[in-house]
């Protein structure tokens, strides 16, 4: 037997603007949705990767206070190359107000023909020293570190950044384009209590493609706007002309930030101390009140030691610089973060707010939900194309102009 059912639907006039824009977004999201879910897990994995590496290495991490004091952090530095070995030097020193951190001394050497982020740095690693006897407390491999990984596979996919990271970039910003187009498709024609439910609202009770309808559209428009802010943020980095574009509309002009060094002079003067112990000691009061100073030793005979400080356990925004001569270790120069213009200050935000750290904890709790809501979109969409898809093959018998369905 043939049950009747209602006469076919005719279908709705829709607007070329609509169609272009209903194209574009299933289109799109079927070309970049693999790498728009793999950037948005690993973006998932990386949120706190601060605070598990710091249980995950607490015995390298953790020391000792003891009442006599640091020793001189020219010996420290000198502890840590000993264990890294000679063909390693020093490149960057991170020092702690904390009494109870070990102080970490890093080297890093890269390698721009490699194709693979394996091969794309010959070593990265750090050594951290007790600065209170000067024992090196252990040797952390960052090139090998699980959330190094992550942060490869985010960036450039694993491949060498020249290759990589313009597919995550370009990937991420059509992602910029599906979640403005879906918010186009998600606006209700008619702000009926019926479209409001279903735009806001889950229905939980109704079949798996209901529910897995709304999980796109609903958490979709709920993750908008911070998913954007995610999105731009990781532009940054991807995009040369982006970072400019910001940087000149927040600060409202086109000078370049001064980036610029001074030159350390080779003199004759006789110090009665290591130049750089003289300028980490110059440092330290100017620098009163920072959680965390950082020292990058002088490279070269005209090098200077650049020290500065940071505010907080994690951010990396709001620093002042100084730099010291390397051999007389006298003050060649301060900018101090209030020197900074508006669009300076974005650009160095843009690593803790693309993690969620420039909100503390809660900050990063609301980086992690929204960067699992954006892998979940790529998997919903392609269900509800598939689900779409399925459902036009199965086309309905026609019996003089009536559409009918077999209930035999």
């Amino acid at each position: 037997m043939f049950k009747r059912t209602d006469k076919l639907k005719k279908k709705q006039h829709k607007s070329l603007f609509r169609i272009v824009v209903e194209k574009l977004h299933l289109w799109l999201g079927l070309g970049a949705g693999m790498i728009v879910l793999i950037v948005s897990i690993t973006g998932c994995l990386f949120v706190f990767q601060k605070e598990v590496n710091d249980i995950y290495y607490r015995k390298q991490l953790i020391v000792t206070p003891e009442a006599h004091g640091v020793r001189p952090l020219s010996e420290l530095k000198k502890a840590a190359e000993a264990a890294l070995g000679p063909d390693k030097p020093i490149s960057n020193i991170t020092t702690y107000t904390a009494p109870d951190q070990a102080w970490e001394f890093m080297t890093y050497k890269g390698n721009d023909t490699a194709l693979t982020y394996f091969g794309s740095m010959e070593y990265y690693e750090s050594a951290m020293v007790n600065p209170y006897t000067g024992q090196v407390t252990g040797i952390i491999d960052y090139k090998h570190n699980f959330f190094s990984v992550v942060k490869a596979i985010h960036w450039s996919l694993l491949l060498s950044n020249a290759i990589g990271q313009p597919i995550v970039g370009w990937s991420v910003f059509i992602f910029v384009i599906l979640l403005i187009t879906g918010l186009i498709m998600w606006w209700p024609k008619k702000w009926t209590k019926g479209n409001r439910d279903k735009s806001f609202k889950i229905k939980w009770k109704a079949g798996f493609k209901r529910v897995n309808y709304d999980l796109h559209n609903v958490l979709g428009f709920y993750a908008l706007i911070l998913a954007l802010v995610l999105a731009l943020t990781g532009m940054v980095w991807a995009f040369t002309w982006f970072e400019t574009t910001v940087y000149v509309v927040a600060s409202r002009s086109i000078t370049p930030p001064d980036r610029s060094l001074h030159e350390s002079v080779k003199g004759t003067a006789s110090l009665t101390g290591d130049p750089l112990d003289l300028a980490f000691e110059k440092a330290l009061p100017i620098l009163k009140g920072n959680d965390r100073v950082f020292i990058y030793p002088a490279s070269g005979e005209k090098g200077v030691n650049v020290i500065g400080g940071y505010k907080g356990k994690e951010i990396y925004y709001g620093s002042d610089q100084l730099q010291f001569d390397q051999y007389s270790a006298k003050l060649l120069g301060r900018r101090n973060d209030a020197h900074k213009n508006a669009g300076e200050r974005l650009i160095e935000m843009n690593y803790d707010i693309h993690v969620g750290a420039i909100g503390g904890i809660a900050g990063k709790i609301i980086a992690f939900i929204v960067s699992l809501i954006c892998a979940s979109l790529p998997v919903t969409g392609f269900l509800v194309w598939w689900g779409k898809r399925k459902k036009s093959k199965k086309k309905p018998l026609v019996i003089r102009g009536v559409a009918v369905t077999d209930t035999m």
